[in-house]
């Protein structure tokens, strides 16, 4: 959740996802952590919920509800902390919050079954994922025409995708990531020597496979004239829509880290927790706090907050004279992160005290 962050205050910086520069490259890389993250865990949050329910139909109705309250609120309210306008027919974003809901809907499709078969369907999907790019094919050109723009919502073919909407995340893999991470909730229930052990063992394997298999696949090709560094063409994996190596490489060493994770003590983990406890809440609140703060960036800096820059994306390019350098992207990083941190404390509080309301479950 701190790293995600990093990742939204540089695209209000204007600064680029990548290139060549170290500084630039590594703060957009260690970001790539954040999603693969969010998602498979959600799959293992789900099925502890699940568990807790313990009723099959209960649980399914929970993540319909919840699906479809993500799906509304990424078409609303993130959208606008995001662009600060509601000019819908300009930007519409099929962002993470889209991804997340849509896949809890079709999670409920599959929770009747044992979580060891959830898991193994989600590595199903996950590794042989481009099968989905065959299914616009073999359709008859009247139907790709008339539904192809929706069939890019589930995978990106490389059709024509519905006009003004931008699709950053697509169901597929990304469905089979939080059904693998459901069926790994079953290995976080295990004691805790076993666990640690198996966090390990899957961990690190999948982090060596990444790094063998993206090794191979750079010597098998000839090197580009100016090509960048091998270790940038190592870990620049294509995430949009997430390939496998993409997700070896983060969550390999995600669930190797989760040992180390359980141990956090002191002010830190005291800090994390405190963010852990109401992650919708941080992720409502963080967006459109960015986007204010790049504003007073903005004016302190030129003299004018430059909201047009933001009006129909993030995602846009700022001239070069007007991007922030890396140290100021820091700094208004960690103001933040201290600004969130207050205002996650204040709402552990009162949703904890609160239980009465039955909304704040939801948040």
């Amino acid at each position: 959740m701190i790293l995600m962050a990093i990742d939204h205050v540089r695209v209000y910086s204007g600064l680029p996802s990548g290139g060549l520069d170290p500084g630039i490259f590594f703060t957009r890389w260690i970001t790539h952590f954040c999603a693969p993250a969010f998602v498979f865990f959600a799959g293992t949050a789900a099925f502890f919920h699940g568990k807790k329910l313990n009723d099959a139909k209960a649980f399914a109705r929970f993540l319909v509800t919840r699906g479809l309250m993500l799906i509304i609120l990424e078409l609303t309210l993130i959208r606008f902390g995001w662009t600060f306008n509601l000019n819908f027919s300009e930007f519409i974003l099929a962002g993470v919050i889209w991804m997340l809901g849509w896949c809890m809907v079709l999670m409920a499709l599959l929770v009747h079954f044992r979580p060891a078969v959830i898991g193994i369907i989600g590595l199903a999907i996950i590794f042989l994922q481009q099968l989905f790019s065959f299914i616009p094919r073999a359709l008859p050109a009247s139907l790709k025409s008339s539904i192809g723009g929706f069939l890019e919502f589930i995978y990106s073919s490389g059709l024509q995708p519905l006009p003004g909407i931008s699709i950053l995340y697509v169901i597929v893999p990304w469905i089979g990531v939080m059904a693998a991470g459901y069926g790994f909730g079953t290995i976080l229930q295990m004691e805790s020597e076993r666990r640690k052990k198996l966090c390990l063992q899957i961990g690190l394997s999948a982090t060596l496979l990444f790094v063998v298999v993206g090794t191979m696949i750079i010597l098998s090709k000839p090197t580009p004239e100016n090509a960048p560094p091998f270790i940038f063409r190592l870990l620049n994996q294509q995430k949009y829509p997430a390939s496998q190596l993409y997700l070896m490489m983060t969550l390999g060493p995600t669930i190797a880290f989760i040992p180390l994770a359980e141990k956090a003590r002191g002010w830190i983990g005291k800090t994390l927790n405190i963010f852990g406890r109401v992650p919708f809440f941080y992720y409502l609140l963080h967006i459109p706090l960015i986007h204010i703060t790049a504003l007073v960036v903005n004016f302190v800096r030129v003299g004018a907050m430059h909201q047009e820059w933001y009006a129909s994306a993030p995602f846009i390019s700022i001239a070069e004279e007007s991007r922030w350098s890396l140290a100021l992207l820091y700094l208004v990083f960690a103001i933040d992160i201290i600004i969130l941190y207050a205002a996650c404390r204040w709402y552990v509080k009162y949703k904890f005290s609160h239980p009465e309301n039955k909304w704040v479950k939801y948040i």
